[in-house]
């Protein structure tokens, strides 16, 4: 398989390669810090796992080929920060960069997830939980890229459902 191959229009697709057992990683790629979540098995529940400070991809792709190989990670899911009014920033375009390389680093498929206002949901839930400004700054990235992957894995369930509703 060529690294073109790895990588996904959408979603569904990334899910239809995805080696039977194997989980999803999700990622929320911010200027100074990498926020990481994992799926379980079953495609259904997101879980935050970490936040890597951010360095040069050379530098933090080991410490997420240690964390894919030790989550049995089949597929990425990143988060595509799309401007409001959907088109394409240059953030975004770094954001697919940054997310290229790492496919022909660890060699694992991607797709991408618009991820437009997910750190302000995320921030506004953990205020709204009465999370200090410190915890709130720990965990935002994290919760952020949950919030992601967990959107990504309600669509994916959502056209599983929709698929078996149509069969009947």
């Amino acid at each position: 398989m060529q690294v073109p191959d790895l990588i996904n229009d959408n979603v569904l697709s990334l899910v239809n390669v995805l080696p039977e057992g194997k989980k999803l990683l999700g990622i929320d790629l911010g200027t100074k810090t990498i926020g990481l979540a994992v799926s379980d098995p079953s495609l259904k529940i997101a879980s935050p796992i970490k936040t890597l400070n951010r360095s040069k991809l050379k530098k933090n792709s080991p410490e997420i080929a240690l964390i894919a190989s030790e989550h049995s990670i089949g597929g990425i899911v990143v988060g595509m920060p799309i401007n409001m009014d959907g088109t394409v920033s240059a953030r975004a375009q770094a954001t697919k960069d940054w997310a290229f390389s790492l496919v022909e680093l660890l060699f694992v498929p991607i797709a991408f997830w618009d991820e437009r206002l997910s750190t302000v949901a995320v921030e506004k839930a953990m205020i709204k939980a009465d999370l200090s400004r410190k915890k709130r700054a720990k965990q935002i990235d994290s919760a952020a890229a949950t919030y992601i992957l967990q959107g990504a894995l309600d669509f994916i369930q959502m056209d599983t459902t929709k698929k078996s509703s149509d069969e009947k």
